[in-house]
């Protein structure tokens, strides 16, 4: 019986104001990474729910998507140590541009997140080796080169929608 190969999606909100890029400082196993506000697509939410969601979750700014920037493919390998065991997984990330309101103060950030940043193309160039992924540079590059696709390229069918089905 062979398994079936099941990768992560993940979503990333990717904003640009005013020639800075925003980005999460968070804590990880690894120590603290610079990410772009992101995270898992949850069971019963569209793609669109799940960044606005995760946006929200880790910057406290409300996120307003306008476009899909690119769907990227990506696999993470550590090998055991003494803060944990071997990871292995395969991320499938749709990154999505659009604007952020301004910070709720009553909102806490999500676990994990220490700060949110707010940083210009060479501080996010000269930052790489602290970068959670190799994506997070390749999302900004991808906005600045131009690539918005429709949201509407993206469907989700309604039965996507309800909660799953208990035992599975």
């Amino acid at each position: 019986m062979s398994l079936r190969f099941r990768p992560s999606v993940t979503v990333a909100g990717i904003v640009e104001h005013q020639g800075r890029f925003l980005l999460v400082e968070e804590l990880t196993r690894d120590g603290l990474r610079l990410n772009n506000p992101a995270g898992h697509l949850d069971p019963g939410e569209s793609l669109l729910q799940a960044v606005v969601r995760e946006v929200l979750e880790e910057t406290a700014r409300p996120f307003e998507p306008e476009a899909l920037v690119g769907v990227y493919l990506s696999r993470f390998s550590r090998p055991a140590d003494a803060s944990g065991p071997a990871e292995e997984v395969t991320y499938l990330r749709f990154a999505f541009c659009g604007r952020v309101g301004e910070p709720d103060p009553a909102r806490r950030l999500d676990d994990g997140i220490v700060r949110t940043l707010w940083l210009t193309d060479d501080e996010l160039q000269a930052s790489v080796e602290r970068h959670r992924s190799p994506m997070v540079l390749r999302c900004a590059q991808d906005l600045r080169a131009g690539r918005r696709y429709p949201i509407d390229l993206l469907h989700t069918d309604p039965s996507a929608l309800l909660p799953l089905a208990r035992g599975l």
